[in-house]
């Protein structure tokens, strides 16, 4: 490999996808020389099927373009932030309602053009199969190759996962806690769980509506880690709707097994207990248990939304069962994306464990934005906690995350306003504008400093 450290001012990105490309354009336009690796078209990675940079996947939605919604605010900090994603997209959007849409070749292409046109960007058709020295940003995606997963898993230890087995999360605030009750099962430490109690004939209504439920159909890169009944082939890790189908009674001595816990309303032990876990330290966000899957979304919420308490809940994320190679970067990242041990290595983009297009690209943004700043010898550039892309880097350095999965954007990381508002759309509005205005003011101060 070429030795791409030939100046003090010059940075690896290892992947052309929607992070690296944001990593380097941030980079070079700070004026900082990089030298961006992609191994298409010498190889493909088995769901890449086009040799343009930043090719979209799946979807060709880039989610709602609402300012007042997750997707919609994210979107709109990384036009504050000079994201190529969001220029590219523009110029290739489609028409897709109240979403934001491209075609996917109009856009890899707009991409591509931009970055090999940049005079302070070399593109090198190359597989890397080793971590490079100097200062590198590693943005290679959930499918990184097997010889730099081997190298990453070298220099992460244990702290690298290749399977993504993820159960959904809901706020805090959509949970009626009317029917739900804190407790600690035998009463043994903190009441840290939130415990959904079922009577028999609730649990045989959500028990026959799961077993019938529809499961997302899995692409062929997936199909070799799941067996003939869907078991996932990683750490005994199953899928709750594979788990109900081995007996009526499974569920009740697996993850939703009532011993050692009261109804407080009852007096009594319930028939079956669905326990939630928080899942950051301010207790916005909730975790189901042991309910990891791989039913499609919109039977996820049907039946989810059968559990007592959970009728009306707001879910932050769903549950997903892929392929997917990441690392537990609250254990390894800071916020910039720096790795703690070794502040030569960034990361960004999927294998951060941020989840989605407009997540992956906006992480490599500020990847790349915090690295040239640092190597510039100018201040860092602290998001604002109102912010989305604040929320999200918080998220995956978060040390008091114990079981880390990927998260997208959403509204119930945000700090909650000052004052009550009852009307959601209002309220997440006033929330877009609070993080908005004050990414402005940050971003006008940063300026001050050029």
């Amino acid at each position: 490999m070429k030795n791409s450290l030939e100046t003090a001012m010059r940075v690896n990105v290892i992947g052309a996808g929607l992070a690296g490309c944001e990593a380097a354009w941030q980079l070079a336009n700070a004026g900082i020389n990089v030298t961006l690796f992609e191994m298409k078209p010498i190889k493909y990675s088995p769901a890449h099927k086009y040799q343009g940079f930043a090719e979209l996947v799946c979807s060709n939605s880039l989610k709602a373009e609402r300012i007042g919604s997750a997707a919609g605010m994210l979107k709109q900090e990384m036009r504050l932030l000079d994201s190529l994603t969001m220029q590219c997209a523009d110029l290739s959007r489609v028409s897709a309602g109240g979403a934001l849409a491209v075609d996917r070749l109009k856009f890899s292409d707009l991409v591509t053009e931009r970055i090999k046109a940049h005079k302070l960007i070399e593109c090198v058709s190359q597989e890397v199969c080793d971590v490079p020295n100097g200062y590198t940003i590693i943005a290679t995606g959930p499918l990184t190759s097997e010889p730099l997963a081997e190298s990453i898993q070298k220099m992460c230890g244990d702290y690298l996962y290749f399977h993504d087995a993820a159960a959904p999360i809901v706020s805090f605030e959509s949970i009626d806690m009317n029917k739900a009750f804190f407790a600690a099962r035998y009463g043994r430490g903190d009441a840290d769980y939130i415990n959904c109690p079922m009577e028999k004939d609730e649990y045989m209504a959500f028990y026959n509506a799961i077993i019938s439920a529809e499961s997302a159909q899995l692409h062929d890169f997936d199909k070799e880690h799941f067996s003939k009944d869907g078991f996932k082939v990683y750490e005994g890790c199953m899928p709750i709707e594979v788990l109900a189908k081995r007996g009526e009674d499974t569920m009740r001595f697996g993850p939703l097994k009532p011993v050692g816990l009261t109804d407080p309303r009852t007096g009594k032990r319930p028939y079956a207990v669905v326990q939630l876990r928080a899942e950051n330290a301010q207790g916005s966000m909730y975790n189901i248990v042991g309910f990891q899957t791989n039913l499609k979304f919109p039977e996820q919420k049907r039946v989810f939304s059968m559990i007592p308490g959970l009728e009306n809940a707001e879910f932050l994320r769903l549950g997903v069962m892929h392929r997917n190679t990441f690392i537990n970067s609250p254990k390894l990242l800071d916020e910039h994306f720096c790795m703690k041990n070794n502040d030569n290595i960034y990361f960004a983009g999927q294998i951060t464990g941020v989840e989605g297009y407009i997540e992956s690209a906006a992480s490599g943004i500020y990847a790349g934005l915090s690295l040239a700043r640092r190597l510039l010898g100018k201040s860092e550039l602290k998001l604002p906690q109102t912010t989305m892309l604040g929320c999200l880097c918080r998220y995956v350095s978060d040390e008091s995350v114990t079981d880390f999965q990927p998260m997208g954007c959403n509204m119930g990381i945000l700090p909650p306003l000052s004052q009550k508002v009852k009307n959601k759309q209002e309220r997440y509005a006033l929330l877009a504008q609070r993080g908005l205005k004050e990414l402005e003011n940050v971003i006008q101060q940063a300026e001050k400093e050029c």
